[in-house]
Protein backbone atom coordinates (compact mmCIF):
# COMPACT_ATOMS: atom_id res chain seq x y z
CA UNK A 1 0.00 0.00 0.00
CA UNK A 2 1.32 3.57 -0.98
CA UNK A 3 2.15 6.05 1.70
CA UNK A 4 -0.71 8.77 0.27
CA UNK A 5 -3.65 5.45 1.30
CA UNK A 6 -1.82 5.13 4.40
CA UNK A 7 -2.51 9.06 5.36
CA UNK A 8 -6.22 8.81 4.21
CA UNK A 9 -6.85 5.49 6.19
CA UNK A 10 -4.93 7.35 9.61
CA UNK A 11 -7.47 10.25 9.20
CA UNK A 12 -10.53 7.96 8.45
CA UNK A 13 -9.84 5.78 11.52
CA UNK A 14 -9.37 9.04 13.59
CA UNK A 15 -12.40 10.83 12.40
CA UNK A 16 -14.45 7.33 12.93
CA UNK A 17 -12.79 6.27 16.74
CA UNK A 18 -14.19 9.98 18.10
CA UNK A 19 -17.17 9.75 16.20
CA UNK A 20 -17.39 5.90 17.22
CA UNK A 21 -19.19 5.16 13.91
CA UNK A 22 -18.91 2.18 11.78
CA UNK A 23 -17.78 1.51 7.69
CA UNK A 24 -17.67 -1.61 5.73
CA UNK A 25 -17.20 -2.01 1.67
CA UNK A 26 -18.94 -2.96 -1.33
CA UNK A 27 -15.26 -3.53 -3.87
CA UNK A 28 -15.87 -4.87 -7.71
CA UNK A 29 -13.00 -4.05 -9.75
CA UNK A 30 -11.00 -3.19 -6.08
CA UNK A 31 -11.14 -6.96 -4.92
CA UNK A 32 -10.90 -5.71 -1.58
CA UNK A 33 -8.13 -3.07 -1.63
CA UNK A 34 -9.68 -0.49 -0.01
CA UNK A 35 -10.87 -2.72 2.86
CA UNK A 36 -7.38 -3.72 3.35
CA UNK A 37 -6.11 0.04 3.39
CA UNK A 38 -8.93 0.76 6.20
CA UNK A 39 -7.33 -2.02 8.23
CA UNK A 40 -3.34 -1.26 7.60
CA UNK A 41 -4.63 0.96 10.14
CA UNK A 42 -4.35 -0.53 14.10
CA UNK A 43 -7.31 -0.73 15.58
CA UNK A 44 -9.78 -1.38 12.83
CA UNK A 45 -11.39 -3.85 14.62
CA UNK A 46 -13.25 -0.69 15.98
CA UNK A 47 -14.95 0.99 12.90
CA UNK A 48 -14.44 -1.55 9.91
CA UNK A 49 -17.16 -4.20 10.24
CA UNK A 50 -15.96 -6.00 7.09
CA UNK A 51 -16.37 -5.98 3.23
CA UNK A 52 -18.09 -7.58 0.25
CA UNK A 53 -16.29 -8.36 -2.83
CA UNK A 54 -18.75 -8.28 -5.23
CA UNK A 55 -17.01 -9.27 -8.50
CA UNK A 56 -20.13 -10.40 -9.89
CA UNK A 57 -23.24 -8.93 -10.63
CA UNK A 58 -24.87 -11.85 -9.36
CA UNK A 59 -23.17 -10.79 -6.05
CA UNK A 60 -23.80 -7.13 -6.51
CA UNK A 61 -27.99 -8.89 -6.81
CA UNK A 62 -28.13 -11.51 -4.34
CA UNK A 63 -25.83 -10.07 -1.48
CA UNK A 64 -26.46 -6.33 -2.05
CA UNK A 65 -29.63 -5.95 -3.35
CA UNK A 66 -28.28 -4.09 -6.36
CA UNK A 67 -31.67 -4.29 -8.83
CA UNK A 68 -31.52 -6.64 -11.88
CA UNK A 69 -32.96 -4.57 -14.11
CA UNK A 70 -30.72 -1.57 -13.35
CA UNK A 71 -27.92 -4.27 -14.19
CA UNK A 72 -29.31 -5.03 -17.26
CA UNK A 73 -30.15 -1.70 -18.54
CA UNK A 74 -26.81 0.26 -17.68
CA UNK A 75 -24.41 -2.53 -16.82
CA UNK A 76 -22.18 -2.68 -13.06
CA UNK A 77 -20.44 0.10 -14.35
CA UNK A 78 -22.42 3.30 -13.55
CA UNK A 79 -23.15 5.88 -10.98
CA UNK A 80 -26.44 4.32 -9.64
CA UNK A 81 -25.02 1.01 -9.25
CA UNK A 82 -22.14 2.32 -7.31
CA UNK A 83 -24.39 4.03 -4.58
CA UNK A 84 -26.64 0.92 -4.74
CA UNK A 85 -23.60 -1.11 -3.88
CA UNK A 86 -23.34 1.52 -0.70
CA UNK A 87 -26.68 1.25 0.20
CA UNK A 88 -26.49 -2.46 0.13
CA UNK A 89 -23.21 -3.11 1.92
CA UNK A 90 -24.80 -0.28 4.97
CA UNK A 91 -27.85 -2.49 5.54
CA UNK A 92 -26.01 -5.96 4.87
CA UNK A 93 -23.35 -5.02 7.23
CA UNK A 94 -24.81 -3.26 9.66
CA UNK A 95 -22.62 0.08 9.01
CA UNK A 96 -23.08 3.57 9.67
CA UNK A 97 -21.46 4.24 6.31
CA UNK A 98 -20.17 2.14 3.52
CA UNK A 99 -17.44 2.49 0.63
CA UNK A 100 -18.19 0.96 -3.19
CA UNK A 101 -15.95 0.51 -6.37
CA UNK A 102 -17.07 -1.06 -9.76
CA UNK A 103 -15.33 -0.73 -12.69
CA UNK A 104 -12.98 -2.24 -15.42
CA UNK A 105 -9.73 -2.07 -14.45
CA UNK A 106 -8.03 -3.44 -17.24
CA UNK A 107 -6.81 -4.97 -18.93
CA UNK A 108 -10.14 -5.85 -20.64
CA UNK A 109 -13.79 -5.69 -19.88
CA UNK A 110 -14.46 -1.99 -21.35
CA UNK A 111 -16.69 -1.33 -23.99
CA UNK A 112 -17.06 1.64 -27.09
CA UNK A 113 -19.68 3.10 -23.99
CA UNK A 114 -17.49 2.18 -20.80
CA UNK A 115 -14.07 2.06 -21.57
CA UNK A 116 -11.10 0.38 -19.38
CA UNK A 117 -10.45 2.92 -16.60
CA UNK A 118 -13.93 3.85 -15.77
CA UNK A 119 -14.73 3.37 -12.42
CA UNK A 120 -17.17 4.52 -10.13
CA UNK A 121 -16.55 5.29 -6.55
CA UNK A 122 -19.10 6.10 -4.40
CA UNK A 123 -19.02 6.66 -0.29
CA UNK A 124 -21.82 7.28 2.28
CA UNK A 125 -24.60 6.38 4.06
CA UNK A 126 -28.06 5.09 3.28
CA UNK A 127 -29.42 8.68 2.78
CA UNK A 128 -27.06 10.33 1.57
CA UNK A 129 -24.17 9.11 -1.01
CA UNK A 130 -21.35 11.15 -3.15
CA UNK A 131 -20.07 9.69 -5.93
CA UNK A 132 -16.93 10.26 -8.91
CA UNK A 133 -15.81 8.75 -12.09
CA UNK A 134 -12.41 8.19 -12.77
CA UNK A 135 -12.09 7.76 -16.58
CA UNK A 136 -7.98 7.42 -17.62
CA UNK A 137 -7.00 4.14 -18.49
CA UNK A 138 -3.21 3.78 -17.15
CA UNK A 139 -2.81 -0.04 -17.24
CA UNK A 140 -4.33 -2.79 -14.52
CA UNK A 141 -2.33 -1.92 -11.40
CA UNK A 142 -2.48 2.01 -11.50
CA UNK A 143 -5.89 2.34 -12.03
CA UNK A 144 -6.78 0.14 -9.02
CA UNK A 145 -4.30 2.02 -7.14
CA UNK A 146 -5.71 5.05 -7.89
CA UNK A 147 -9.30 3.44 -7.38
CA UNK A 148 -8.09 2.86 -3.89
CA UNK A 149 -6.68 5.83 -2.79
CA UNK A 150 -9.30 7.84 -4.52
CA UNK A 151 -12.10 6.05 -2.58
CA UNK A 152 -10.12 6.71 0.42
CA UNK A 153 -9.89 11.03 -0.39
CA UNK A 154 -13.95 10.82 -0.74
CA UNK A 155 -14.51 9.22 2.29
CA UNK A 156 -12.49 10.96 4.22
CA UNK A 157 -13.95 14.32 2.78
CA UNK A 158 -17.61 13.40 3.27
CA UNK A 159 -16.67 12.07 6.89
CA UNK A 160 -15.09 16.00 7.44
CA UNK A 161 -18.36 17.26 5.84
CA UNK A 162 -20.21 15.10 8.05
CA UNK A 163 -18.58 16.03 11.08
CA UNK A 164 -18.16 19.29 10.65
CA UNK A 165 -18.83 21.71 13.38
CA UNK A 166 -22.54 23.06 12.67
CA UNK A 167 -23.21 26.94 12.72
CA UNK A 168 -25.84 28.22 15.63
CA UNK A 169 -28.58 30.40 15.00
CA UNK A 170 -29.03 33.01 17.46
CA UNK A 171 -32.36 34.66 17.44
Amino acid sequence: MDFESKIFSREVSEILWETEKTVGTAESCTGGRIGEAIIAVPGASKYFKGGIISYVDEVKENLLGVDHQLLEEKTAVCEEVAIAMVKGACKILNTDYAISATGFAGPTGGTADIPVGTIWLACGKPDRVVTVKLEKNHGRDINLAIATNKALELFLAFLKEENAPRPTREG
